[in-house]
């Protein structure tokens, strides 16, 4: 008699174990398979975490196991010591951590395999003559039979297309023994269209060298690389080779993309070059796609996987290579229960695996760089561009003294003069403002008081496409008030800018461009994001708005001209973090530009020119940015030198929220007295309102703590998820530097 152990997939802490359930007689199971057994009053899906012969229980107390949810393990071997990994720095149920590593539409069987009916003639040569000369008058059956003639099996749908009522035709040649039918697995493919494959292109010196950095880790599994190179330096070419000897020893790839909408442009890349042995997988592909995308993968199909942050569990056997482009980004953060970083669990999985990690980045993150020059990764270079382009030519305008001069405007006179010089070339724009909508908010001239979302503590952006104010927050949505909600003035005005009134104001002034807008308002559908990319590459219009979605490792070689709007809106965020992110967004939309024959401009429009981040961004001077901003850290006790982390408490009731954090407080105060070894680590702990004091109708209150980077601190982090565990009247997050501090 055989046992499984096997863990439910309920996300809650009193089920948290192993469960012990007989394997019927003549049902195979495997550790990694999913399946369905008998819980409590009900059935419950389940996965299988051992096999053993052995069981200490009574038989009368064990259960049989109901039957497998599949002929093969969904779970890899290394992907369940990843999730038991995660479970336990995260202190999650083992059950959440597994969701991680499967297509959430696999649990409750809400995706199914889909077939196609497929018709094979069953007959040839004589016998199939004889076949179509007996039809007779029947000219559907000698059709049929004619169109099978040459031996290939053929989709039904794809029959009826050619012969009327096809099906009736095939059963009854099925009847005769002349032709099978039979379900055949239809594969749902986010790209269907076939590309031209397209050659190597050769290699300029340092990208060479950095290959020569890499083979002999790509050989041996081991090793992690911060490969920094300005835009346009051919980081993405570096990567396509290594993915190719990858593949070519035997391995598996896995590229990350921080972003959607970077996704259909590095999959065409890499399809050109390596044809269906690529997929992709990502959030805005159909329920369908993404689990035929999964299978084809855990089958084998494909061994390189592109993707957004969960790629990286991806179910990619012989794994010998994790590239995660763009580094920087906090889209790889996953703010969702159980939280993760992309980063980490890509180098964890690489030295589980013995595979090789490389971080790539024209603007890696401080904690990288710092990282790098402790020695934790090898830097591999590309200081120039590729061809030898130079960079683009940056100009800072001063919007103060454009003021001063009486401009108004949205634009510089220097954008402005830039952007009319592009157009009359024939050449394409970006224009970026990292805030969508008409207007940043709205207020009333009588009384002063901005209109705020009333489940957010946020004001609500103007959006003039529909006349109706949005919260960016909670997707709240209401008609633009004729009168004041606070004092019934009619003098309401718009303030502020945003990616809506930025098109306007080009459709405005240059009334024959074509103008495109990419953020969230514009790219709701499915293939939005596609369709736009693809008609701004088709020079179907000349300029592209947007917000941090059109920063990114975007390669159009038409663009001459970028133009940040407004470079001080991620300058003003109430961040520690403000001073890289503002660096990190204007030095990628800067590389936009001049990416190809043409020269490129970029003008960046700032009320604070004097800011050592926007300074160094119009120098495209990383070294600089770092070594300012990595003192600054380092006198304030930021990270990397320090841990923010935070209790946050979450309820209908303000009251509720605030109390709940108040007995944290407490709690953490009677450590700190009560435990002098660990006190010395804490830096700061206070309670207070979030920044955010109301968000989607939930009040918060928080504990935020500054812990020195100590082995010591993690007791402490470990004390502060056990009180979050607890039972509260509110719900009690701790994040552990959290992406956004709101």
């Amino acid at each position: 008699m055989m046992y499984a152990q096997i863990i439910v997939d309920i996300a809650h802490s009193a089920v948290d174990q192993l469960y012990t359930y007989r394997i019927p007689e003549g049902m195979s199971l495997l550790s990694g398979m999913r399946v369905r057994v008998p819980f409590g009053s009900g059935k419950k899906e389940g996965y299988v975490l051992g096999v053993t012969s052995e069981c200490s229980l009574a038989p009368e107390r064990v259960k049989n196991v109901i039957a497998p949810l599949e002929d093969y393990p969904a779970l890899l071997p290394s992907l369940v010591e990843l999730a038991k990994e995660i479970a336990g720095s995260t202190h999650c149920p083992l059950a959440e951590a597994l969701r991680l590593m499967l297509p959430a539409e696999m649990r409750g069987a809400r995706v199914r395999v889909k077939t196609e009916t497929v018709a094979t003639l069953t007959v040839s040569g004589v016998e199939l003559e004889s076949a179509i000369a007996s039809c007779g008058r029947a000219h559907k059956r000698r059709l049929l039979l004619q169109l099978l003639s040459d031996g290939q099996t053929y989709p039904v749908s794809g029959l009826s297309e050619l012969v009327s009522d096809a099906r009736t035709g095939l059963n009854d040649l099925e009847r005769r023994g002349l032709v099978r039918l039979e379900e055949r697995e239809l594969l749902r493919s986010p790209y269907p269209d076939k590309l031209e494959q397209i050659p190597d292109p050769v290699l300029t010196a340092e990208q060479q060298q950095a290959m020569e950095e890499l083979m002999p880790a790509l050989s041996c599994g081991n090793g992690a690389f911060l490969l920094h190179g300005v835009t346009g330096s051919g980081k993405t070419e570096v990567f396509i080779r290594a993915v190719r000897e990858c593949l070519k020893q035997g391995k598996g790839a896995i590229v990350l993309v921080p972003e959607i909408v970077l996704t259909p442009q590095m999959v065409t890349w890499f399809r050109q070059r390596f044809g269906d042995t690529a997929a992709v997988m990502h959030s805005r592909l159909s329920a369908g796609e993404r689990y035929d995308e999964w299978r084809r993968i855990r089958r084998g199909d494909a061994r390189l996987v592109i993707g957004a942050r969960s790629a990286v569990f991806a179910p990619v056997e012989r794994l010998g290579l994790i590239v995660v482009d763009e580094e920087h980004e906090q889209s790889y953060q996953s703010e969702h229960f159980p939280q993760y970083d992309a980063r980490e669990i890509a180098l964890s999985r690489a030295r589980r695996e013995k595979a090789v990690v490389i971080l790539a980045s024209a603007t890696p993150s401080i904690l990288t760089f710092a990282r790098m020059e402790r020695g934790d990764y090898m830097l591999l270079e590309l200081p120039h561009r590729v061809n030898s382009r130079p960079l683009p030519e940056v100009s800072v305008v001063d919007m103060r003294e454009e003021l001063r001069l009486g401009n108004k405007g949205i634009f510089s006179q220097t954008l402005g003069e830039q952007l009319e010089n592009c157009f009359r070339a024939g050449h394409q724009a970006m224009l970026f403002l990292n805030r969508r909508g008409y207007a940043q908010f709205v207020n009333c001239r009588a009384c002063g008081q901005a209109i705020r979302c009333e489940n957010c503590d946020v004001s609500m952006t103007f959006h003039e496409s529909d006349n109706t104010l949005r919260c960016h927050w909670c997707g709240a949505r209401i008609p633009m008030p004729e009168h004041c909600p606070s004092c019934g003035s009619t003098y309401i005005r718009t303030c502020g800018i945003g990616t809506q009134r930025v098109e306007q104001e080009i459709r405005r002034i240059w009334p024959d461009v074509g103008v495109l807008r990419m953020d969230v308002d514009t790219t709701a559908r499915k293939d939005d994001l596609l369709n736009m990319l693809t008609a701004f590459r088709e020079h179907k219009a000349q300029v592209l708005v947007g917000t941090q979605m059109i920063a990114k490792g975007l390669d159009f070689p038409e663009v001459t001209v970028v133009g940040a709007v407004l470079a001080d809106t991620t300058l003003n965020v109430p961040d520690y973090r403000a001073p890289e992110r503002t660096f990190q967004l204007l030095t990628q939309v800067a590389g936009r530009a001049g990416r190809a024959q043409h020269a490129g401009h970029v003008v960046i429009q700032t009320y604070l020119p004097e800011h050592y981040a926007i300074r160094a961004a119009a120098a495209q001077d990383y070294r600089a940015f770092y070594r300012q901003e990595f003192s600054r850290r380092r006198s304030g006790l930021y990270p990397p030198f320090t841990m923010m982390a935070r209790l946050l408490c979450s309820a209908p009731e303000a009251e509720t929220a605030e109390e709940a954090s108040r007995e944290l407080l407490a709690r953490l105060d009677d450590l700190r007295s009560n435990r002098p070894d660990l006190k010395r680590r804490i830096l700061f702990l206070r309670q207070d309102d979030a920044p955010l004091k109301r968000l989607r109708g939930l009040c918060r209150a928080q504990v935020l703590v500054k812990l020195l980077e100590h082995p010591d601190s993690r007791e402490i982090i470990s004390y502060m998820q056990e009180l979050a565990e607890q039972s509260w009247p509110c719900e009690v997050l701790l994040e552990i530097n959290p992406a956004s501090l709101a």
